[in-house]
Parts: structure tokens; C-alpha cells; sequence
């Protein structure tokens, strides 16, 4: 369902500086906008506590190296 909202004019003029490209919609604006004030999931927290404690700790086993990432991606940089 689509549907009209009401904005005041600098509200408007604030979301057409927000955008990256000229063809980007208000809507694909609200939506990252509202990704980056949504809570991470339990898992994606714990995932980020894992990754710190690896760098803490000097244990890169669970990282990929650029040179690697470059060689799989076939991409000479």
C-alpha cells in the first residue's frame, strides 16, 4: 500500500540533502535512517564481542588478509 505523508519544508529541504544520488527515493532515505536507529540482534552483538576479543588477543584466524580478499575477488589494486 502506498500512501502521502505531510512534511514541513525544511524537513524537505534537510531529506534533499540527505541524498546520495539524484534518483535516491525519501522512502530508501527513512529506510536507512531507520536501519541506523535500529538495536543489533543478540547475535550480531555477540559476533562483535568475538571479533574484539580476537584482536585483543593477536588471534587473526578468524580474519581475512586484504591480499587474500584481493586474490578470491580477482582484483588487481
Amino acid at each position: 500500500m502506498v500512501t502521502t505523508i505531510q512534511i514541513s519544508n525544511p524537513l524537505l529541504e534537510q531529506l534533499k540533502q540527505m541524498k546520495l544520488h539524484a534518483k535516491e527515493s525519501y522512502e530508501e532515505i527513512i529506510w536507512d535512517m531507520i536501519e541506523d536507529r535500529m538495536e543489533l540482534s543478540k547475535e550480531t552483538k555477540q559476533a562483535i564481542a568475538n571479533y574484539e576479543k580476537d584482536i585483543k588477543e593477536g588471534n587473526w584466524d578468524n580474519f581475512v588478509s586484504f591480499e587474500n580478499v584481493k586474490k578470491e575477488l580477482r582484483i588487481d589494486v
